[in-house]
């Protein structure tokens, strides 16, 4: 056997070593089971939600939730933290809010030895599971300070940085019909996003069996489903889960597809878009269309996987033009048309 032979099978070989046994996949999916429960028990009616936020959740990617008011975003970031076991932190996002109020900063403190020195506090940004409510309402400055959180998993403050615990989520959401005195999210924050969801009302078989079952709107205490030692093993099995290079031809095209410059654009995407997704987008739709596997008991990649979570995944990175809103186009709709533009290739043809 070839040297160059021999390196692709020791290769391959490296690789098998890694893949999700049958159990491996069946174990990762009950406990994922039991945390999309918990979640479905706390917010009734939104199932499609809460199966997408347990994907980002394991994929560890942060969330963007836009809706009405009383729609239940909070309840579903506290169930999720309670859930996991970790820690949680609500800030309320006001004009007047500071960056110091969100990451922490210096307080002039007593030394024992007599003087006085600068003490860096925390800010509530220490914490696992952060609740950034109604986030647009914030001035660009302080919205800036979650962005290094949200990038690095880090503040830094004094010359000195200081590591977020880990794992560290951010859950924003924000209000899509008041516009006054909101400032809207640059395209640089938009994108530490993995995913933009939209919280719909839900139907009337979940508000009658809410204003039966909880009083006032409580909902019961979500108990841990999961313990430390579990999280993690679902976060090492999500990484094992296997990228097909068919799939992964796939979203390098779809991306590419995006720039309303590049030949393979489809129509739409050369009429409406003015800046296509970046190679963040990929990475971001790969990691979390292993989370959506392992979720459905699979252990690679389909091209499903990256289908259903498109649209989440890719609308609020791109850059629409003038023309997009004139002719009433929403960039979920650009998404669609990208989708039905791209052919799947397997094995060198049409899928």
């Amino acid at each position: 056997m070839s040297s160059e032979r021999r390196t692709e099978s020791e290769g391959a070989a490296h690789v098998g070593e890694g893949l999700l046994s049958p159990d491996d996949v069946a174990g990762a999916r009950a406990a994922a089971a039991s945390l999309l429960a918990g979640l479905d028990a706390a917010l009734f009616g939104q199932r499609e939600l809460t199966r997408l936020v347990l994907v980002a959740c394991l994929a560890r990617g942060h969330v963007l939730l836009e809706g009405a008011p009383g729609m239940g975003k909070t309840e579903l970031v506290k169930a999720l933290a309670r859930l996991l076991g970790l820690g949680w932190r609500r800030v309320q996002f006001t004009p007047d809010l500071l960056p110091g109020d969100v990451t922490g900063g210096p307080v002039l403190e007593d030394q024992p030895g007599g003087g006085r020195a600068l003490v860096f506090h925390p800010g509530p940004v220490f914490t696992h599971v952060l609740l950034a409510d109604e986030i647009n309402r914030a001035s660009p400055k302080t919205q800036a300070a979650l962005l290094e959180a949200m990038a690095e998993r880090r503040v830094t403050a004094l010359g000195e940085t200081r590591a977020l615990p880990e794992p560290f989520y951010v859950l924003a959401t924000q209000n899509p019909i008041e516009l006054e005195g909101t400032y809207p999210l640059p395209e640089a924050q938009l994108d530490r996003f993995l995913f933009k969801l939209e919280v719909s009302s839900p139907d009337r078989a979940s508000v009658e069996r809410l204003i039966l079952e909880r009083r006032g709107g409580q909902a019961p205490e979500a108990g841990r489903a999961i313990d430390e030692a579990q999280l993690s093993q679902l976060f090492a099995a999500v990484g094992r889960v296997h990228l097909p290079r068919p799939v992964a031809n796939w979203i390098a095209r779809l991306v590419e597809a995006s720039h309303p410059q590049a030949a393979s654009a489809p129509e739409p995407v050369k009429r409406y878009v003015r800046a296509g997704l970046s190679p963040r987008a990929a990475i971001a739709i790969v990691e979390a269309a292993r989370a959506q596997a392992l979720l459905a008991g699979k252990p690679g990649v389909g091209f499903d996987d990256v289908r259903a979570l498109a649209p989440s995944t890719f609308a609020h990175r791109l850059v629409l033009d003038y023309r997009a809103r004139l002719d009433g186009v929403s960039a979920r709709e650009v998404v669609a048309a990208l989708l039905g533009g791209v052919t799947e290739l397997v094995d060198g043809g049409m899928r």
